[in-house]
């Protein structure tokens, strides 16, 4: 049984991102996807976990995210998708996790999808990905 169902995204960059998650274990690892300017290239981008509590959540370091911002448009990449892993807990959408990509109940990012991965004694178990969709964070159909 694969991990992860959805072969949208190129084999090396599933892999990629599973090693950086696999890494991060106990803490929770996370980054973004980005794609080219033709929309035919990704590049994964790992990035430090700066919450105050990285067993239980995530948050990019405000000055690491902003780097990454300008350089994804000096080269004319754009974020495809944010990822993340939950510590031996399910790939669900959690109240933090919304609250974060969500605020004020609008998408901080629109059109970016979120990948979360469980990952259990190290090893990651499954990945799902939600999209907004009808006003909430919904589970992308494969």
């Amino acid at each position: 049984m694969t991990t992860w169902p959805d072969s949208r995204w190129p084999e090396s960059v599933r892999e990629e991102i599973l090693q950086h998650l696999e890494r991060s274990y106990p803490q929770e690892g996370c980054g973004v996807i980005l794609r080219g300017p033709e929309g035919d290239s990704w590049r994964v981008c790992p990035l430090r976990n700066a919450s105050p509590c990285p067993t239980r959540a995530y948050a990019f370091a405000p000055e690491d995210w902003l780097s990454l911002c300008l350089q994804a448009e000096s080269r004319g990449e754009q974020v495809a998708s944010v990822f993340h892993s939950h510590v031996d807990a399910p790939p669900t959408f959690s109240a933090e996790d919304r609250a974060q990509a969500a605020p004020s109940g609008h998408p901080l990012l629109p059109g970016v999808s979120y990948l979360i991965a469980s990952v259990h004694r190290g090893r990651v178990v499954w990945v799902s990905e939600y999209e907004w969709r009808g006003g909430d964070f919904q589970t992308r159909r494969v």
